[in-house]
């Protein structure tokens, strides 16, 4: 089974600007952390990540598509934690024009929502 908790900022259009996932698969001792951004940015310096005032976390990009890039990589077990307890998670790029870009999504319900029961489940045999 594979859980995915996502985190997500819209633009005043009401289209989406920003999208954290963070993704547990059974049985596996770690988890994934990906980044959804806007095409645009300047990919060799990644995504920076940091929990309120604390340590900052690298995420480097996997792929672009059409419409988003994703930043991705193994969460941190520390950053977890303090996912958890934090009240914002801040995110840093750098866009085209090598100009600093940041943003935040709340962390408030992150605790509540990680731990608690699954809002939606989908079933899906696969046939060898």
């Amino acid at each position: 089974m594979t859980c995915r908790t996502t985190i997500s900022g819209n633009w005043e259009t009401g289209q989406q600007a920003v999208r954290l996932d963070f993704i547990e698969r059974e049985g596996e001792g770690s988890a994934r952390l990906q980044l959804f951004l806007p095409v645009g940015l300047y990919l060799p310096s990644g995504a920076k990540l940091t929990v309120d005032q604390g340590a900052s976390y690298s995420l480097g990009y996997t792929w672009c598509l059409a419409n988003a890039c994703i930043a991705g990589d193994v969460a941190d077990p520390k950053m977890i934690r303090e996912m958890e307890t934090g009240q914002k998670l801040v995110i840093e790029v750098v866009d085209t024009s090598l100009l600093s870009v940041t943003t935040s999504l709340p962390l408030g319900q992150f605790l509540s929502v990680h731990q608690g029961a699954p809002s939606k489940t989908f079933e899906q045999a696969l046939d060898e």
